[in-house]
């Protein structure tokens, strides 16, 4: 692979609009009628939210990510994919470089719904 060219310069403080947080990936189900998108329920420490990834075709198996800790972006607006609203957004690495995605992790685990930056 090639590393794609570094996007232009930003304002560090765009940065600090985006809310990532940590979140348990509790439960993952089919979206039905898709043949991409499961249905992730996400625990964030005091509550839990609705999360669409499409997810079906990079692996094997989704559910195998169950009790994983991942990082999620959690201040987009709600969106209906499929008939299922998503609260949120899985932050993965590699599916803008066509390889085969993974999930943004911690090192180590931390308390669901800690923030990233």
């Amino acid at each position: 692979m090639t590393p794609a060219a570094i996007k232009p310069t930003i304002d560090p403080k765009l940065l600090e609009q985006i809310d990532i947080r940590v979140g348990t990936i509790e439960r993952v189900t089919d979206v039905p009628d898709s043949d991409r998108l499961v249905h992730l329920r996400v625990n964030f420490g005091d509550h839990s939210r609705t999360i669409v990834a499409g997810l079906k075709q990079e692996r094997e198996t989704p559910r195998e990510i169950e009790g994983r800790q991942a990082l999620f972006v959690v201040n987009l607006p709600p969106r209906k994919l499929k008939g299922v609203i998503s609260e949120g957004m899985l932050f993965d690495i590699g599916y803008a470089d066509h390889v085969t995605p993974v999930l943004a992790v911690p090192e180590r685990a931390v308390p669901d719904g800690t923030r990233a930056g």
